[in-house]
């Protein structure tokens, strides 16, 4: 199975409203906002912002799905060839993902997302 798309990078900030603000000015588009999260497309691409206070994952990159039982498949077949692959689990935005980690320790989240 090929990867299709590299779909986000996720970077911490300070301050939610303001780099949503920031990042409005460069031309990418409001998708979801949230006090401790938000996200941000430049076409197919996104950019979620991580506040303060978000306790989900940190920094991270992502491949994006667009039918959930690719992303299943996708993990079964990571779990199956010893790379470590977390549970699949829902978003608050109607995503789904899980997540991995490379061999720098940097970590990877595998998102099913309809609405791409």
């Amino acid at each position: 199975m090929k990867l299709q798309r590299m779909g986000h990078t996720a970077i911490c900030v300070k301050d939610i409203a303001q780099s949503v603000a920031f990042y409005q000015q460069l031309g990418m588009e409001l998708a979801w906002q949230d006090q401790d999260w938000a996200y941000l497309k430049a076409g197919k691409d996104g950019l979620a912002l991580l506040g303060p206070d978000y306790r989900g994952a940190g920094p991270h990159f992502g491949f994006t799905f667009t039918d959930r039982e690719e992303l299943a498949r996708h993990q079964a077949r990571l779990k199956a060839a010893g790379i470590v692959a977390g549970e699949i689990h829902d978003h608050r935005d109607g995503t789904a993902s899980f997540y991995s980690k490379d061999l720098d320790n940097n970590t990877i989240e595998f998102l099913y997302d309809p609405a791409a």
